[in-house]
């Protein structure tokens, strides 16, 4: 099981307490259930070496982990989704009736989860045990784009110890790659592999490890870096540019050469539609990733609304700035190019606004206890820091990696840079908004960092709550007036929902009504002003996870309902801080969230 699978299926079995002191009060079923989960969490966790080290997990008895990587062969995909039925039946096992009314949500969300994991076996190909990703290899999966990174920035090196469970990891890392190749080559003889243009930037990725110096490489220079840090002797050293080069070059080399003959046949096609039972495949990744029902016709029509409700709003706030001529497509395009928008596209470039997002981070943490309680206040501190040079080609724009659980590690706001032009100045604080304070740095460490809510429950997945979550707070932070006397940052605020917006319309078109990726680009250009690099790397990660996009804007979507609902119906009594105590219960699917979110209102 790979990291992000570990994430979503146990993780992502974010189950609601009702009050913190609840299992203080359980009955004898409660803790019987408790104890289950538990069990359920260290189970998935023994194999899931990635997931220990990232939590901080990696010690004691589990202290073995931290040389091992994940078994990424067919054979280890069968072994998760073995145990996963073996949950699940375990599961259905217990009598919800005897629950409390907090455990019978663990079960329902549970549940919801193990369906979810499950019903991914009937396609029969690419990953399907939490985010529908149907290609083994591409620009955005595949361990040859995740280990090194995660090495560089997971793995630490205190002692002689750590530094041999690196080496270890080194010497997994050829099997994790084979793994996957010879689940690529099954996929491929049924016709799945992606289409040219994503397999083109995937080797360009391939080729950004494997083009130089095994000495060079990050596997080495990071970890030479590390000793000198603990004081070790540079001896393992060398025997890391060893490895690299006689056992990791080779399984780079036999990714890249299979990689090469699928691109020789590769289809143009940007959907899913063109996969055996491909139709079938996005309405599962969609509801996956959204955690409601809807067609892709729906999700289309949907987007379509929203983008012409807040084009309308940008427009309105342009022509205020004096910028009246052309779509608002056209005008946030000309705001882009902007000498004053843009940081040079040097390194001093991107120290400047590296350092602009740290002040942002500052300024909005600040101001966080007035909208949250300290119950809703994260302890870990947030640094930013740059996307990977050797990874940027294919990784998204902005992204979010939470602290370790023993304190050991900080959660880290990871930027892409690879073009400063990508990043103009008035967006930058919504970013920042979305990816630190108050979004996934609030919401993803208040359950992390909670005593209350059992390990399985800590770290959710659950797109369309996380990144739901995200998106309500760049319009939090404008209504919190951060955007005060800055119409340009309520542009970028704006620009943003655009965006998300956007994705509907694009997701669903390349999916369920069969865009090129050529349409989809110019339509999101067009509509949104965003830079076309910057644009052509959204696209082609929507082509790579289907439905994944889409869960923001409607997430978004169900939180300010939800608290538009609830508003309405406390009238004068409504607390915006009890509001959002609703983080505290952890992260669910959003019928759940609505549920919940109500009964707790008293409005259900």
């Amino acid at each position: 099981m790979n990291r992000r699978q570990f994430l979503v299926t146990s993780g992502a079995s974010a189950i609601a307490a009702a009050t913190p002191n609840v299992f203080a009060q359980a009955s004898d079923a409660d803790a019987r259930f408790r104890a289950m989960l538990d069990q359920f969490f260290y189970d998935r966790l023994a194999d899931s070496p990635e997931s220990a080290t990232r939590l901080g997990l990696d010690t004691g008895p589990r202290a073995a982990l931290r040389g091992k990587l994940s078994d990424t062969s067919a054979a280890g995909v069968a072994r998760d989704l073995a145990r996963t039925k073996a949950q699940a039946k375990q599961l259905a096992a217990v009598d919800r009736a005897t629950l409390s009314e907090a455990s019978r949500i663990d079960y329902d969300v549970v549940a919801y989860q193990f369906d979810r994991a499950i019903g991914g076996e009937q396609f029969g190909y690419g990953e399907t045990a939490g985010r529908y990703a149907p290609y083994i290899l591409s620009q955005l999966t595949g361990s040859y784009r995740e280990v090194p990174d995660f090495l560089d920035s997971q793995h630490r090196v205190k002692d002689a110890a750590d530094a041999d469970a690196y080496l270890s990891r080194l010497e997994a890392f050829p099997a994790a790659m084979d793994g996957e190749l010879a689940r690529q080559q099954v996929d491929a003889g049924k016709g799945v592999f992606a289409p040219d243009y994503i397999l083109d930037t995937t080797m360009k990725m391939q080729a950004a490890l494997r083009d130089q110096p095994a000495g060079q490489t990050v596997l080495v220079t990071s970890f030479a870096k590390k000793l000198a840090d603990a004081g070790l002797p540079p001896e393992r050293a060398t025997q890391a540019e060893r490895i690299v080069a006689e056992k990791i070059f080779p399984a780079v080399d036999r990714q890249r050469a299979l990689v090469q003959q699928l691109r020789a046949k590769a289809s143009h096609d940007a959907g899913v539609w063109r996969l055996p039972d491909g139709e079938a495949f996005y309405a599962a990744a969609a509801e996956a990733a959204t955690t409601t029902r809807l067609t892709g016709d729906e999700i289309h029509r949907m987007g379509l609304d929203q983008v012409a409700s807040i084009s309308a709003r940008i427009d309105t706030i342009l022509k205020g700035q004096g910028m009246t001529q052309g779509s608002v497509g056209d005008r946030l395009v000309e705001l882009n190019k902007r000498p004053d928008q843009l940081f040079p596209n040097t390194d001093p470039g991107r120290e400047a606004l590296l350092a602009q997002l740290n002040r942002q981070i500052v300024a909005m943490s600040k101001r966080l206890p007035e909208a949250f309680s300290a119950r809703t206040l994260p302890k870990a501190p947030v640094e930013v820091r740059r996307v990977p040079v050797t990874i940027q080609a294919g990784a998204p724009g902005g992204y979010y990696q939470n602290a370790s659980l023993d304190g050991s590690r900080p959660a880290i706001y990871f930027i892409n840079l690879r073009d400063t032009f990508d990043r103009p100045k008035f967006g930058l604080a919504t970013l920042t908004h979305h990816e630190a304070v108050p979004g996934h740095h609030l919401q993803v460490s208040v359950a992390l960092e909670s005593d209350a809510i059992p390990m399985i429950r800590r770290r959710g997945g659950f797109s369309g709550y996380t990144e739901g979550w995200a998106l309500y707070s760049e319009q939090l932070a404008d209504e919190m007036g951060m955007y005060d006397g800055d119409p340009l940052g309520q542009v970028g605020y704006l620009q943003s929902l655009l965006f998300r917006a956007t994705r509907l319309v694009v997701d669903s078109g390349m999916h369920a009504k069969r865009w090129s990726r050529e349409k989809a680009t110019d339509y999101l250009i067009a509509t949104t002003g965003i830079a076309r690099g910057r644009s052509q790397g959204e696209i082609d990660r929507y082509t790579v996870w289907p439905g994944q996009a889409c869960s923001y804007k409607i997430g978004h979507t169900v939180w300010n309902d939800l608290r538009e609902e609830v508003k309405k119906k406390q009238g004068a009594a409504f607390d915006l801080k009890k509001f959002h105590e609703v983080l505290t219960l952890g992260a669910m699917p959003l019928d759940i969230l609505k549920q919940t979110a109500r009964q707790r209102a008293g409005i259900a």
